[in-house]
């Protein structure tokens, strides 16, 4: 017998006797029954809706491998997520996380595909109770890239049975670009720190030189000061051209929006050199389009990147004695119309290895002879990111013995208004 029916049935006969020896009136004790009978049908209803939540029998089914609403909400999520289970099986990841590790599969162990002890610690904290982990780590094959995982314990209050969860959430997040921008941040200031460094202390020695044992000395000051100006001069263009990176590096977001005709320009830069090239040797020939070529720019800025492309060209490539400047017009990889202004010498050349680098801060081919012919080491480095504002490009092809061709790549505007 039910226990809802012994229930009934006891209520029944009690009831009864009560009524039979007048200690309740027929009315009351039928009045009664209805009123535990009520009671056990509700009791009844509720228990085939669904057991108590208090009971042992209320406890939810487990999550488990290849649950589809844990997918789901795992494929949903842009970062890289891996769900594991109790004992640290992959129950679920999404796409990016396959990304970061490649070797998980579902239904194994995390700690096969994972080979960083740091995060398998952490993993194995949060899992015996110790609450959300965050750890950083790196991984140096096949390059190095640094990583931000977090593991968070996710259970249900039915489930968590002595601080065991039933689920951990681990997400991860690439740090490489801080690393590399803070590796980038020290160099320049370790770079920018010594390239002043020099022309300071040459300047130091000369002063005291001067003040010293050439006090009097007519020809040591005329030989020194002339020295002193050019280190003078070499600190001026420096700190000028670390003030222009900085003020482009700024505004890198807003495109010039001024519509400009690139020939002028060019010729202009070209006039402004001619006296170097006289000085060099060096026979500048353009070719260009007699029509307008016109681009949305920043005059000043695009006067900057010819200057350092053309006296690039005439100092480091004056053995070949000719420097060809040529303007044309193509497409850009999208397919859209594009403006290219080719600066090419005749000069030694730049070797393969060299050349991915050469628009990197202070990197220089040769620093010797790049502070012989006063360079900072910025030019191209300028040339790169003014471009990279106006949605342009630079460039660079050599061949060692053969010269070398620096082209800027502008988006064309044939619409536009000068």
């Amino acid at each position: 017998m039910t226990p809802v029916r012994l229930v009934l049935a006891v209520s029944g006969i009690v009831l009864a006797v009560f009524a039979a020896t007048d200690t309740l009136s027929v009315v009351a004790a039928i009045a009664g029954f209805a009123v535990i009978g009520a009671a056990a049908l509700v009791g009844l209803a509720l228990r085939a809706g669904g057991p108590a939540a208090d009971t042992p029998a209320a406890v939810t089914p487990a999550i488990r491998l290849g649950d589809p609403l844990l997918e789901m909400v795992i494929a949903g999520i842009a970062d890289p997520v891996v769900a594991l289970d109790q004992d640290g099986r992959v129950l679920a990841l999404n796409a990016p996380a396959a990304t970061v590790a490649p070797a998980l599969r579902r239904g194994d162990p995390v700690s096969i595909a994972l080979r960083m002890p740091e995060l398998v610690a952490a993993i194995r904290a949060a899992a015996t109770g110790g609450g959300a982990q965050r750890v950083e780590f790196t991984e140096r094959v096949p390059v190095d890239r640094w990583y931000e995982a977090i593991v968070i314990p996710v259970a249900r209050a039915s489930r968590h049975l002595a601080g065991v969860p039933e689920l951990l959430l681990i997400t991860f997040r690439d740090l490489t670009p801080l690393r590399q921008v803070e590796e980038m941040r020290a160099d320049f200031v370790a770079n920018a720190s010594h390239e002043l460094r020099t022309p300071l202390a040459a300047l130091s020695g000369f002063i005291e030189t001067l003040q010293g044992p050439a006090r009097n000395d007519a020809e040591a000051q005329k030989r020194f000061l002339p020295i002193m100006q050019a280190q003078a001069n070499r600190m001026a263009r420096l700190i000028d051209d670390l003030l222009s990176l900085s003020r482009i590096e700024l505004n890198a977001h807003r495109r010039p929006a001024t519509p400009l005709d690139v020939v002028p320009l060019v010729r202009q830069v070209v006039d402004g050199l001619q006296t170097l090239a006289r000085d060099r040797g060096v026979a500048i020939k353009i070719a260009a389009p007699a029509e307008p070529q016109l681009v949305l720019g920043d005059r000043d800025e695009l006067l900057r990147v010819f200057e350092n492309l053309i006296e690039n060209a005439l100092k480091y490539g004056a053995s070949g004695k000719r420097v060809d400047i040529t303007v044309t017009t193509g497409k850009a990889e999208d397919g859209a119309p594009e403006l290219r202004v080719a600066v090419r010498d005749y000069g030694p050349g730049i070797a393969p290895e060299h050349l991915p680098r050469l628009t990197e801060r202070f990197y220089r081919v040769d620093v010797t002879e790049s502070r012989a012919q006063g360079g900072t080491g910025l030019g191209l480095a300028l040339a790169k990111h003014i471009l990279n504002r106006h949605r342009g490009r630079l460039s660079i092809a050599s061949t060692p013995g053969a010269g070398a061709t620096f082209t800027a790549h502008l988006p064309l505007r044939p619409d536009a208004t000068p």
